[in-house]
């Protein structure tokens, strides 16, 4: 299922547009549906939160509720992915979704509703959400041919949602009710469910076996692990949010606040989305032979993102550094994500995928937890600066790795190819030589004589 380096590929620029794909067409609307309720819920659940007076502890016991699941469950909806294809897991997931919001709009609107009934919601929504994303990763490689050009155009969609989904919600609250954001986001996911729906029935690479759900992830680890360039990416990756991402958010705000006013830090906040927009044009026009070292490169710059308010630039300059981190972000999430749907088998990209969003994603709430102690100790400007320098030495450890700066490009396999069905997914693991310069990188495997076929791959997310 992954890409055979001897065997002759179109050129990447003679790949068809993902847009000329009707099947890319649909899931594109679907992701962008769902990343605009995704946008569209934080500024709703706070609202609604501390209009029944529960206050900002009562958003923290939410925001919880819906994080701990998806941290818990990540990993069986890789499995599950897998075992029953992501398209039948991403509908289920998105009408679960899309229930659990209309429950929640229901209560505002009958009832004085209880903390509790906000929390049991949301953390059934994060369930949800835990049950979707790993098989985000496995779609991408069988609705386009060009995988890195359809990551770009999602990675695009993703910033303009996070740009528009909040003031979305906020004019709805505003002049209309919070019950009617909830609305409006139970449509979206229906949306998302929708234009997923008539995906069912691509070919899968299903896994197939009896193994019992432990040995479905212990297989998932072995693949994961198997592969230095991927936990090598991970385990920086974790350092990263813990000290970086983790701290930037919740300080970064607070400063550039106080520095340049509300309506100020909203400039470089829609600067910083702007530069995601950016970053994932260059994405989809860029194509470097090591994308990972060029990703990683293009990561030195989001460094610029905590050092801005810890040094107190000027708005013009603290707008620019924004716009130049959000780019750097963006082109570096383009290239990750090629490179993982790109080198890893199909028919575990899923359970790989929620290793790589389970360890992306874990510890960014412990690292913003800690930073409000740290700042009362050191001072929050420090705090930023530790971040900042933090970043640029995981960078630098990141490209230190030989694998990492080995893995090249996997060459490039027709979409359209059949995949057939796998009957167990061990015997897709054996490894195979690969070209000198690329061990282990992608193990090559092949389906019973068949030709290689599309394999593939995301904050998190939240990163």
């Amino acid at each position: 299922m992954t890409r055979d380096d001897s065997t002759e590929q179109p050129r990447p620029d003679a790949l068809p547009s993902p847009w000329s794909s009707h099947r890319f067409r649909l899931f594109f609307t679907a992701r962008s549906t769902s990343l605009l309720a995704d946008g569209m819920l934080m500024v709703s659940l706070t609202t609604a939160v501390l209009g029944a007076g529960y206050g900002a502890g009562g958003v923290g016991y939410a925001l919880a509720a819906w994080m701990t699941p998806i941290a818990l469950l990540v990993l069986f909806g890789g499995v599950l992915a897998d075992r029953f294809t992501p398209q039948v897991m991403m509908v289920g997931a998105d009408a679960v979704r899309m229930l659990a919001m209309l429950a929640l709009a229901a209560l505002l609107v009958t009832t004085d509703i209880r903390l509790w009934q906000i929390m049991a919601l949301m953390a059934l929504s994060g369930a949800a959400t835990a049950m979707f994303q790993p098989g985000l990763a496995s779609m991408i490689p069988q609705v386009a041919e060009d995988i890195q050009r359809a990551n770009a155009l999602l990675r695009i969609s993703e910033a303009i949602s996070t740009l528009i989904g909040p003031g979305l919600a906020g004019l709805l609250v505003a002049y209309w009710d919070v019950a009617g954001s909830y609305l409006a986001i139970a449509a979206a996911y229906a949306l998302s469910a929708l234009g997923l729906i008539p995906l069912r029935k691509l070919s899968t690479a299903r896994d197939e076996g009896n193994d019992p759900i432990w040995q479905r992830l212990a297989t998932g680890w072995q693949e994961f692990r198997s592969r230095s360039w991927l936990w090598g990416v991970i385990a920086v990756w974790a350092v990263y949010g813990l000290f970086v991402f983790g701290p930037s958010l919740p300080l970064g705000a607070a400063l550039l606040t106080e520095q340049h006013g509300a309506g100020g830090f909203g400039w470089i906040a829609s600067a910083d989305g702007a530069g995601t927009i950016v970053g994932g044009l260059l994405g989809m026009r860029v194509r470097p032979r090591r994308p990972l070292v060029a990703g990683a490169c293009a990561m030195f710059f989001f460094s610029l993102n905590p050092l801005a308010p810890a040094l107190g630039w000027s708005f013009p300059v603290a707008a620019v550094t924004g716009m130049i981190a959000g780019c750097g972000f963006a082109f570096w999430g383009v290239m990750w994500a090629t490179s993982v749907q790109s080198h890893i088998p199909l028919a575990v990209l899923s359970r790989v995928s929620a290793y790589d969003v389970a360890g992306s994603i874990m510890v960014i709430p412990l690292g913003r937890a800690l930073s409000g102690p740290a700042a009362e100790l050191a001072g929050a400007d420090r705090v930023l600066l530790f971040s900042s320098g933090t970043g640029l030495v995981c960078i630098a450890v990141m490209l230190s790795i030989p694998a990492i700066r080995g893995l090249g490009r996997a060459p490039v396999a027709p979409a359209e190819s059949p995949v057939p069905e796998m009957r167990n997914v061990e015997t897709l693991t054996a490894p195979a030589p690969v070209t000198p310069g690329t061990a282990d990188a992608a193990p090559s495997v092949q389906d019973d004589g068949a030709t290689p076929s599309a394999s593939g791959r995301d904050g998190v997310p939240v990163s």
